[in-house]
């Protein structure tokens, strides 16, 4: 079964979940002044985490956060590269963290680690090569499971599969897919607001990155999102579009400014309509800056750079793709390559109250803490008890936006946002 008829068939039963859900729309929606301060919660027990990937930049984010709490007890950091070196000084002083050699190709070995602990981070990527992988071992495990999966192709493969989410939820565990900052972050903003409209017609997601915060796997995902026809949420269904096409401009927050987005195969236009019913749009657009980055990908792609087929080359079999990933460590170096900083912006466009109503949010910032707190936050919320679906769930369908938001302003993230109210005045 190809890609696309793996998603075909996702789309499909997407009646069947919809009759399956309640969604939790307040019965007056509220305007959105900023997050109501939650009373604190029971606190669940002592919490020990395995970081998957937990050597990279988005594990060592998610790992920095986790020792601050009290309730965390132990951060085992699981990475195939398991040098002391790689990580920041706080990682290696601090008592609750070790550093463990943990291939996400054995099997075995993830399993008996992950049973020692009581929530899973995978932060391993690129994720359209790990997910399943780590996800089936949680689930084996019957440990919690949460990630930050950028990757399309894999929210069909989690959803559907018996082995991850029927198991799941015979189990009683939660498998929480795409919970970083795109996705994930933004999800989140965009159940917030759905809860304050009576109806949702439009979900813009935009996001830019500046190359110097990109390392490793991150390289990878920033050539395949934009690589064959990826999906896209219009007219009430899941079409596809030519990845890397669709340009458009979108402001950003100071110092990232004016930046061309362009599509991008991301999970949220396959997720998102799962939990809010009746959405005709859910677009998701990026960009790489400073813009000679994209213009070159852009290049790259027309001319077969990032084909997957391999070629002969003097008696040897190269793919193109391969070969243009691994040059890209080597491309910026001596260019412009902008500033260190990324950037999201989400639009929601719908109707209250016989008005049209457009919320804009705009986050600017580092992209390694901007995507492992939410991870962070979440595996806490899930060790308190408050995350409850079983099974297979994106951030929209399971996290309570209100007490997230309020954690994540406690940890510094300023959210500057709109609220535009458009209607026709009668007398």
């Amino acid at each position: 079964m190809t890609e696309t008829e793996r998603i075909r068939g996702f789309e499909d039963s997407r009646e069947k979940r919809y009759k399956r859900q309640k969604l939790n729309k307040p019965d007056k929606p509220e305007k959105p002044d900023k997050p109501e301060k939650q009373e604190k919660p029971e606190r669940g027990g002592r919490v020990k985490v395995l970081v998957m990937g937990g050597a990279g930049g988005m594990g060592q984010a998610v790992a920095r956060d986790l020792i601050k709490q009290e309730q965390t007890t132990k951060v085992i950091l699981g990475d195939i590269n398991n040098d002391p070196n790689r990580l920041q000084d706080k990682l290696r002083a601090s008592k609750k963290v070790s550093l463990e050699r943990i291939d996400v190709n054995d099997h075995t070995v993830m399993v008996d680690t992950m049973k020692g602990v009581d929530v899973v981070v995978n932060c391993a990527g690129p994720f359209y090569k790990t997910a399943v992988a780590v996800a089936r071992a949680a689930v084996e495990a019957k440990v919690n499971y949460i990630d930050i999966c950028d990757d399309y192709e894999v929210v069909p493969i989690l959803f559907s599969s018996d082995d991850i989410d029927k198991a799941a939820k015979n189990a009683g565990i939660t498998i929480l897919t795409g919970m970083g900052s795109d996705p994930g972050m933004n999800n989140i903003l965009v159940k917030w607001y759905a809860n304050r409209l009576e109806r949702v017609n439009e979900i813009h997601l935009f996001w830019v990155i500046g190359i110097t915060e990109l390392t490793g796997a991150v390289w990878d995902h920033c050539l395949h999102m934009v690589t064959g026809m990826i999906p896209q949420h219009l007219d009430g269904r899941l079409e596809y579009v030519e990845g890397g096409t669709g340009e458009e401009i979108a402001e950003f927050l100071p110092p990232l400014g004016t930046c061309m987005v362009r599509y991008v195969g991301h999970p949220q236009p396959i997720t998102i309509p799962l939990y809010i019913e009746g959405v005709k749009k859910v677009v998701i657009k990026g960009a790489l800056i400073p813009g000679w980055v994209d213009e070159l990908i852009k290049v790259q792609r027309e001319t077969g750079f990032l084909s997957t087929k391999p070629v002969e080359l003097k008696d040897t079999a190269v793919v193109p793709y391969d070969l243009t990933l691994k040059l890209w460590d080597t491309i910026p170096k001596y260019r412009d390559n902008g500033p260190a900083a990324s950037g999201l912006k989400v639009i929601v466009k719908g109707e209250r109250e016989g008005k049209e109503v457009t919320y804009t949010a705009d986050i600017v910032g580092k992209m390694a803490p901007g995507t492992g707190l939410p991870a962070s936050i979440a595996a806490l919320m899930m060790n308190n008890g408050e995350i409850n679906v079983k099974g297979v769930v994106a951030p929209e369908g399971c996290i309570d936006p209100d007490k997230f938001l309020v954690e994540m302003i406690k940890r510094g993230a300023k959210i500057h946002q709109t609220e535009k109210i458009k209607s026709i005045l009668t007398l």
